[in-house]
């Protein structure tokens, strides 16, 4: 099945699969060829795009997926490939989310804004730690 994964940076993957897992919001979901046809929403987490030879981990936060005859389709806030996460920097930019929820409590869009942020960073702190995971058990 082809698969595309877009952020409004662009493409971050186009290509043939034969799954695709992904966080929706009626939980982790897998698309297998000739799914049936699906309209839902992604949450943050992580996407593991499979195809004959390796599978891919990438990070996203919120969006939309639609599935089609043959084909599916990830548009979402982010999609960082797992190998090119640090995640130092990840904890860091994880803590700093915090802090600013905290201080933001009593302003409805910064709070807003700091819980998407804090999503985004657990989203891919998440996906680092399973990457690590699947390579510590020689599965990556």
């Amino acid at each position: 099945m082809h698969v595309e994964l877009i952020t409004s940076e662009g493409s971050a993957y186009s290509g043939e699969a034969l799954s695709v897992t992904l966080p929706s919001g009626t939980g982790e979901i897998t698309v297998l060829n000739h799914h049936i046809p699906l309209l839902t929403t992604v949450e943050p987490g992580t996407v593991i795009i499979r195809n004959l030879s390796d599978e891919l981990l990438f990070a996203v936060s919120r969006g939309v997926v639609q599935v089609g005859e043959g084909s599916i389709r990830i548009l979402s806030d982010i999609a960082d490939k797992a190998e090119s996460l640090e995640e130092d920097a990840i904890e860091l930019a994880k803590t700093r989310a915090e802090e600013l929820k905290t201080a933001r409590r009593a302003d409805a869009e910064g709070y807003a804004e700091a819980t998407a942020t804090l999503d985004r960073e657990l989203a891919r702190l998440a996906t680092t730690r399973r990457l690590r995971s699947r390579r510590r058990f020689g599965r990556a």
